[in-house]
């Protein structure tokens, strides 16, 4: 099993999510984040004043997956969040050694 998680931008999560559902994804937690990468933040005027916001909003989004639908899952996520433009966000996939649903105790890919 694998974790996704993603970080995207918070206009692109029903299209995220959208390319998800048609890839076979199941289910996922999506939750609001600051952050900046290479962008370094902005420069926004308010009521005539220049300031800079080092900390854009953003959406988390985390996917726990059998080894068979990452690639899948990865690529849905890059094609509906992609604008070509800085700032798109990352995906990072990392193993998952155990899942537990807590309601039946079912483990492994049984509980995803």
């Amino acid at each position: 099993m694998k974790l996704i998680i993603a970080i995207v931008k918070p206009f692109k999560l029903d299209a995220v999510r959208e390319a998800l559902t048609a890839a076979g994804v199941d289910g996922m937690t999506a939750s609001e984040a600051k952050g900046f990468g290479r962008q370094k933040g902005q420069t926004e005027i308010y009521r005539g004043a220049e300031y800079e916001v080092n900390f854009l909003p953003k959406v988390r989004l985390e996917i726990v997956l059998d080894d068979d639908k990452v690639d899948a899952a990865c690529e849905a996520i890059r094609s509906a969040a992609n604008s070509e433009k800085i700032g798109d966000g990352k995906i990072f996939v990392l193993s998952v050694e155990e899942a537990i649903r807590i309601r039946t105790g079912e483990t492994g890919a049984a509980a995803i």
